[in-house]
């Protein structure tokens, strides 16, 4: 698949890799070692926490929306290999989810996301930016995306995401009437 997809000869790829495995395991290495970079870069910054978090994103996000910008093709074939082999990247996104972590812990001694655990932030602000980590939503939502809406979330997130309960779920019924004629 892999071969045929970047048009080389089967032949080609074997005789760098001893099996399908090896060379997919290389072709993710290479796919995260620019994000993992980024990542750390942010850790190591001197940034408000709110700026923190804005560039762990955006960096990343970049890195996504430059290499999908390039060769649109090519960068559907590889996000087409990272699905069907989530195995191989699932580490990668445990890496990303404990740096994340570090962020939200930092920013949690400064105040931001009161009453949460760290894996309830990590979850909330996880679903909030998905449309900013997750490489093939580029390939239907790159117009949508905009590094001003990302720091909007990211602002957003640092004003509210709490654990208090400030009536959007404190309702027994839903308030909406439906099939309603006038």
């Amino acid at each position: 698949m892999v071969a045929s997809a970047a048009g080389v000869p089967r032949a080609r790829v074997e005789a760098h890799f001893a099996d399908d495995n090896e060379m997919i395991d290389a072709i993710v290495e290479t796919w995260f070692v620019d994000h993992i970079a980024a990542m750390e870069e942010v850790l190591a910054a001197d940034l408000p926490p709110n700026r923190k978090m804005y560039e762990f994103f955006v960096r990343r996000f970049r890195i996504h929306r430059d290499r999908y910008r390039a060769d649109p093709a090519t960068f559907e074939v590889y996000c087409e290999l990272g699905a069907a082999h989530f195995e191989r990247v699932e580490s990668y996104v445990d890496l990303a989810d404990h740096y994340l972590c570090e962020l939200i812990a930092q920013a949690q001694a400064d105040g931001a996301f009161p009453g949460l655990e760290i894996d309830q932030a990590l979850s909330l602000i996880n679903q909030m930016v998905f449309p900013y980590t997750m490489a093939e939503v580029l390939t239907y939502m790159d117009d949508r995306l905009s590094e001003e809406k990302l720091a909007a979330i990211v602002d957003t997130m640092f004003v509210g995401l709490s654990a208090a309960n400030r009536g959007a779920s404190g309702i027994a019924r839903i308030a909406a009437v439906q099939g309603r004629s006038g």
